[in-house]
């Protein structure tokens, strides 16, 4: 090599690890759709999604049966989904992995 070039390096590709694929949508589903639990099940957890849709659900109804009065209860699963997407978002994707793809930690 001669004294002006510059040394060529070969880039280190860092892969992600297995399940890092999931933070991005699990994050975004949670604050967009953080009500309906599908976060939940694109993180494979079937049971805690269903429990989440179903509290979306019958908040939604009692809301209607009671015109309007019980609105207030469809913001509980959305305000959980909506924390649960920042919280996804803020991890790394080590941490997001070791956490809720290995560890299986359900909630928040």
């Amino acid at each position: 090599m001669g004294v002006g070039s510059p040394m060529q390096q070969s880039p280190q590709m860092q892969s992600k690890p297995v399940g890092a694929d999931k933070k991005i949508a699990a994050g975004l589903c949670g604050i967009l759709l953080g009500g309906l639990g599908i976060h939940k099940f694109i993180l494979g957890y079937q049971q805690e999604g269903i429990i989440l849709l179903s509290v979306y659900l019958i908040s939604f109804i009692i809301a209607i049966v009671t015109c309007g009065i019980g609105t207030p209860l469809v913001l509980i699963p959305t305000v959980i989904g909506i924390v649960e997407g920042i919280i996804y978002l803020t991890k790394s994707d080590e941490e997001f992995v070791q956490t809720y793809v290995i560890g299986k930690k359900p909630w928040f």
